[in-house]
């Protein structure tokens, strides 16, 4: 090997040892080298490439050689910047990328969050429909939770399912006192239902509509534009009668409903004869089995001061008169010699004259035996001012019933005008410029009238659900109670419970009352007190109001075992209370129109209330053609038509010809009009 040669080795391998440590300072990126490795000798400025070069170290500035990196004539500066040179269009390329990712992840930001939005929103959803299908769950689930053995279709219309098993006996059955919730024998009871499907439609229903507002005329009365009535019963203008032509005797019968009103006519009659009024006696009822007298309900002193300056009234009958044997004599006047509703000629022609000549006269019984039409104006306004006002509730029920209306209001300082007149001297105060104030912080409340005790199930006729047990049951207390009746269904032939049913001739079951509120909707929040006496059927009965509508009470469960102890065996007494906080509710819904305290109590709310104390007053036979239909309607269409039903019935109207001023004051005898 020349000396040429050997130099050209050497060249070789310090060209191999550069090229070693360039290549450690490649970029991974652009496979360049981050920094270029200088040569030991000067090289000239002047890019090889562009110089040019040929074979055997050579060149020529007339040729351009495109040398690269493995060339053996190019030096390692000469390398990076033509490898840098090659690279810059990807270099441009990165740089762009770059840019666009950046951009990219701003895009990608804004549409991630708004995709989260979208996942939380749906995800809210999900938990809001999963917490109303709970909730409507266990609605369904509590509906049935009372009701354990097996449903089976009614024979009659398909309404009713049920199992029943009756009381141990009848004579146990017949010494619980009318009004007791808790004197039931606990060894035997019956369980029964109706109306299963609608009751579970209603659930459901009402759990949908829980977040709705109620609608807004369940809490108002219609009123005529045109007109308004105001109480006007205390005004007065004529002379009292002294009561020369003799006395009056009333032994009232029924509850202390039917005696309120033979107390106000009997006010009437001894102010047509010109008589004094004995205060009236109540006779013993084997069924609502109760010995209160006229002194233990009503404050006598301000009954006889009130009426002064309208008729006389003592508290006995005089010595020489009580001695008289009054039957004998021709005075003892019974129902059965006085027509009903007779009217005041009747009077005039048969009663006067016996009055005159024996200075006395007893009416027994009395119920319903003076007309309302036609009637001289200022008898009628007696009347009106006996109801309305002279009938005062003695102190112990007075307060009682103060203590339920506070505690169904949750305590709220509010009051009516008719508050005074129904509790005296325990109604709550009130400053007058904050009432209206008070009135919105006011809870409202529902009174119903549940007729729906045992005596009532049984003198209708009806078939309830509860197979032959129950008609055998309400048969056997038919035969005590109401023997006429046994004795006419022996000997003719009345309409079967069907075709009472289908014409509205039966009381409303609490699932018909319970399905009735609904429909009508209220809200299953709705504080609601139930009036009346224990309801025929227990538990199972209660259990369709209650799964509806928790919050429901009554008498017994308001007030402590001390508290209600005093009216125990006294159901007059207890049904006092119940008018008291019926009368005072900011909705009240009768469920029999028929009921006298259901009568009673929307005529005193119609009188004080200034056309801001709604009644329901449901027509029965409408109600059964919509309830006949029950396993098949539907109920947005259930609804729509029981809403109808009762708003063609809630409308207040003047009182029509020969109808009640008891339940219908609003007319110029009792109230003023004022255009």
């Amino acid at each position: 090997m020349g000396g040429g040669d050997a130099v050209a080795a050497e060249e070789v391998v310090g060209e191999e040892e550069e090229e070693e440590v360039w290549s450690s300072g490649f970029n991974s990126r652009s496979h360049c080298t981050t920094t270029p490795r200088k040569a030991s000798s000067p090289q000239s400025t002047t890019p090889s490439f562009l110089v040019g070069g040929g074979g055997g170290g050579s060149s020529s500035s007339s040729s351009l050689s495109f040398n690269t990196r493995f060339s053996t004539e190019s030096t390692p500066l000469d390398r990076w910047r033509w490898c840098n040179l090659l690279q810059m269009p990807s270099y441009l390329t990165a740089n762009k990328q770059q840019q666009l990712r950046s951009g990219k992840r701003k895009v990608v930001g804004v549409r991630g969050w708004r995709y989260m939005k979208r996942v939380r929103g749906l995800v809210f959803m999900v938990m809001l429909m999963g917490l109303f299908f709970l909730v409507n769950w266990w609605m369904l689930s509590h509906l049935q939770e009372d009701v354990s053995l097996p449903r089976k279709e009614a024979a009659s219309n398909g309404t009713m399912t049920s199992s029943f098993s009756s009381f141990s006996s009848l004579s146990e059955m017949d010494s619980i006192p009318h009004g007791s919730w808790s004197s039931f024998k606990k060894g035997k009871s019956y369980q029964q239902v109706m109306y299963g499907r609608l009751l579970g439609l209603a659930a459901h229903a009402m759990a949908e509509g829980e977040i709705r507002p109620e609608p807004s005329d369940i809490w108002e009365e219609p009123l005529v534009p045109a007109a308004s009535w105001t109480p006007c019963a205390d005004q007065r203008d004529w002379e009292a009668s002294d009561g020369q032509n003799g006395y009056i005797l009333v032994s009232a019968n029924g509850g202390i409903n039917q005696q309120r009103v033979a107390i106000c006519n009997a006010v009437a009659i001894a102010r047509m004869l010109n008589s004094t009024l004995v205060i009236p006696k109540f006779l013993y009822n084997t069924v609502w089995r109760d010995g209160s007298q006229f002194k233990d309900i009503y404050q006598e002193e301000y009954f006889i001061n009130y009426l002064k300056s309208d008729i006389r009234i003592v508290k006995e009958l005089p010595k020489e008169l009580s001695s008289l044997d009054l039957e004998a004599i021709g005075s003892l006047i019974t129902d059965e010699d006085v027509m009903k509703e007779a009217k005041p000629s009747y009077f005039m022609k048969k009663i006067l004259p016996i009055l005159l000549r024996n200075r006395v006269v007893h009416f027994t019984g009395f119920g319903n035996r003076l007309a309302f039409d036609p009637i001289p104006f200022h008898l009628q306004r007696l009347r009106c001012r006996c109801n309305f006002y002279a009938l005062q509730f003695v102190n112990k029920i007075q307060k009682t019933g103060a203590f339920l209306v506070k505690r169904m209001r949750r305590h709220k300082p509010y009051w009516r005008s008719m508050d005074r007149n129904l509790l005296g001297p325990f109604a709550e105060k009130s400053d007058t410029k904050r009432r209206k104030n008070l009135r919105k912080a006011t809870s409202r409340y529902l009174a119903m009238h549940l007729r729906f005790e045992i005596d009532m199930a049984a003198y209708s006729l009806c078939d309830f659900g509860g197979g032959k047990e129950e008609r055998d049951e309400l048969e056997q207390y038919r035969a005590i109670h109401f023997p006429a009746l046994t004795l006419l269904k022996k000997h003719k032939t009345l309409p079967s419970a069907e075709t009472l049913r289908s014409e509205g001739k039966c009381p409303l079951t609490p699932e018909e009352a319970v399905l009735m509120l609904a429909a009508l909707g209220f809200k299953r929040s709705t504080h609601i007190y139930i009036a009346g006496a224990q309801i025929y059927g227990g538990r199972s009965r209660k259990a369709a109001l209650t799964s509806l509508y928790p919050n429901l009470v009554t008498k017994e469960t308001l007030l402590s075992s001390s508290e209600i102890q005093q009216f125990r065996n006294f159901s007059s007494q207890l049904a006092a209370l119940d008018f008291i906080v019926s009368a005072a509710a900011d909705a009240f819904a009768m469920t029999d129109s028929g009921s006298q305290l259901s009568s009673l109590v929307s005529g005193y709310r119609m009188y004080y209330g200034g056309g801001k104390m709604p009644t329901i007053r449901p027509n029965k036979r409408r109600l059964a053609n919509i309830f006949l239909k029950n396993s098949t309607i539907e109920w947005k269409e259930f609804e729509q038509r029981m809403r109808k039903a009762v708003r063609q019935t809630k409308k207040v109207i003047e009182r029509p010809i020969a109808r009640s001023v008891y339940r219908h004051p609003r007319c110029l005898e009792c109230m003023c009009k004022l255009e």
